[in-house]
């Protein structure tokens, strides 16, 4: 019982922020109480629908979280088949390392970072970013993806190598299609951690046509209770969408697992 109400606490906490979202985007009460709306009205998201509010830092956000996430999961694969299958006397140490990289707060290296980035002119530099965004998430994802392509079977790729393929084909053509749900996972935390960072560009970037959603919606808060709550909370509901349609397209790679049964008879 104790267990069960500790648990509704913890669901209403999150409801709760959930709700006043999506009632504060379709009310013409400009307020930060959670009130049920006079009128319903869609003038909010007529307001943020253009392309300085909306589509440009939309566009920005997902050429940064996707090519950095696509960079993460193919420097993840090649990273951690070694990892996985080969034995080394540096092959714990540098799994330590990983593990310790995936704890590094990311505000403790920004200002060296920063200053690296004046130096190499790559201050202000969507590519930059974009690369410093993947390797920033190569830590968990590598070694997410090794524990995956731990429970793929060997007896599986020296099958695939008595009939000629070298390591290259035995990783694309036998251990991805069997890690695949593995893939998934790791493209998923990957994008949504990257979608919702907001302090990387914040700092590398400094062109407000360059800004990606996580950062302009700063811009909708302000001083002295100026902050327009309808437009806010219908500028998060947009900005949510990406990240919710990436799951569902991508959730029913989730539940197959590995599909080694008919693999391993014979």
């Amino acid at each position: 019982m104790g267990v069960n109400l500790v648990l509704l606490a913890v669901s209403v906490t999150y409801v709760l922020p959930l709700l006043w979202m999506a009632l504060a985007s379709v009310s013409n009460l400009n307020t930060f109480r959670l009130k049920w709306p006079d009128t319903f009205t869609l003038d909010n998201f007529d307001a943020i629908l253009n392309v300085d509010t909306t589509y440009r830092p939309m566009l920005n956000s997902l050429l940064l979280c996707g090519f950095g996430t696509l960079i993460t999961v193919v420097v993840s694969i090649l990273a951690a088949y070694p990892l996985s299958r080969y034995r080394s006397r540096l092959r714990r140490p540098f799994l330590y390392t990983i593990l310790f990289s995936t704890g590094l707060p990311i505000t403790a290296v920004m200002i060296p970072v920063y200053s690296m980035f004046v130096q190499v002119n790559l201050i202000d530099s969507m590519p930059g970013t974009t690369l410093f965004l993947a390797a920033s998430a190569l830590p968990f994802g590598i070694w997410l993806m090794k524990n995956f392509m731990d429970g793929v079977p060997i007896v599986l790729e020296e099958a695939a190598r008595i009939d000629g393929a070298n390591a290259m084909q035995v990783l694309w053509r036998v251990v991805l299609p069997l890690m695949r749900p593995g893939v998934t996972v790791v493209t998923i935390f990957t994008f949504i951690g990257m979608w919702g960072n907001f302090f990387v560009p914040f700092i590398l970037l400094l062109s407000p046509e360059k800004l990606p959603a996580s950062v302009s919606v700063f811009t909708f808060l302000s001083a002295h209770d100026q902050t327009q709550y309808g437009q806010l909370s219908a500028f998060s509901l947009l900005y949510s969408l990406p990240v919710v349609m990436l799951y569902l397209l991508l959730s029913r790679k989730l539940g197959g697992g590995f599909a080694l049964g008919g693999a391993l008879k014979g």
